[in-house]
C-alpha cells in the first residue's frame, strides 16, 4: 500500500526513437503516391509502422497538401512525426496537422569565425583512428524486436531472425545469420558497414541508402563472411576475403 502512495503518477525518461527520413523531391501527392507504389512493389508490410521525419528542403517554396500527404504516408506504414527544413511561415500549418518542427542546426556564417589556416601538405600517410564504443548482444534477435546501438557499433553473436531489425550509428557485426533488417550508419555515417557470417536479409541500409533482395541475394563465394558497404550512392555486397 505504501508503494502505491509514494509512486509518482508520471515519469519522464530519456528515450531513443529511431525514425526514417522521407526526402521529398516532388510536392505533388499523385507523384509521391506513384513513387511509393513502385518502391514497395505492392508489399503491405514494406514499412512496419516506422516513425518518419519529412525533409522538405528540396521542395522549398512549393505548397504541400499536408491533409492529403500525411494519410498517404500512414497508409504505407509510415507515421510522420516531424518536418525538417520547413520555412518559418509553414510552421503553423505543419503544427496544425500534429507534426513537430525538426530543427536542423546550421553552420555559422563564414564571417563569424575566422577561416582556419590551411594545413601543411604532408608526404607521410595518415591514419585517423576514432574510438567508437560497441553494444554487444549475445541472444537471438527475434521477429518484432528492434535493437539500436546509439553512437556505437553493434556486435551480435546470435542470429537476427526474419522480422527483426538491428540499427547502429556505426557498423554492424553479426557472427551468425542475418535474416531480418540491418541499418548501419543510422545518423549518416557513410563509412559504416554491415558484416555477417551468413546473409539472407530482408533489407540492408547504410546511411539511409537501402537495398532489398526480392530477386534473390547475389551469388558469392561459399563459406566466407559477407560485407555490405556504400560505394557512392549504391549498396555493394561482397565476400570478406582473407589476405593471409
Amino acid at each position: 500500500m505504501q508503494n502505491s502512495l509514494t509512486r509518482k503518477p508520471i515519469e519522464i525518461k530519456i528515450s531513443t526513437v529511431v525514425a526514417v527520413a522521407i526526402l521529398l523531391h516532388e510536392a505533388s501527392v499523385a507523384a509521391l503516391e506513384a513513387a511509393l507504389k513502385e518502391m514497395t512493389a505492392g508489399s503491405p508490410d514494406f514499412f512496419d509502422d516506422e516513425f518518419a521525419v519529412i525533409d522538405v528542403e528540396a521542395v522549398a517554396g512549393n505548397a504541400i497538401d499536408w491533409a492529403t500527404l500525411i494519410p498517404l504516408f500512414k497508409s504505407y506504414g509510415l507515421n510522420p512525426v516531424a518536418v525538417r527544413h520547413a520555412q518559418e511561415n509553414e510552421h503553423a500549418a505543419i503544427r496544425a496537422h500534429g507534426l513537430s518542427i525538426d530543427v536542423v542546426s546550421k553552420p555559422r556564417h563564414e564571417t563569424e569565425v575566422p577561416a582556419p589556416a590551411a594545413p601543411v601538405p604532408s608526404t607521410e600517410p595518415q591514419i585517423i583512428i576514432k574510438n567508437a564504443p560497441a553494444m554487444v548482444i549475445d541472444t537471438p534477435v527475434r521477429a518484432g524486436q528492434r535493437i539500436y546501438a546509439r553512437g556505437a557499433d553493434l556486435i551480435i553473436t546470435a542470429a537476427v531472425n526474419n522480422g527483426a531489425e538491428v540499427i547502429a550509428d556505426g557498423s554492424i557485426h553479426i557472427y551468425a545469420p542475418l535474416r531480418g533488417r540491418a541499418l548501419a550508419g543510422a545518423t549518416g555515417n557513410t563509412e559504416a558497414r554491415i558484416f555477417a557470417l551468413t546473409m539472407e536479409p530482408e533489407l540492408v541500409s547504410i546511411a539511409g541508402i537501402y537495398r532489398t533482395f526480392e530477386d534473390g541475394f547475389p551469388k558469392l563465394a561459399a563459406q566466407q563472411p559477407v560485407q555490405v558497404k556504400l560505394i557512392g550512392d549504391r549498396i555493394e555486397v561482397s565476400s570478406v576475403k582473407s589476405t593471409g
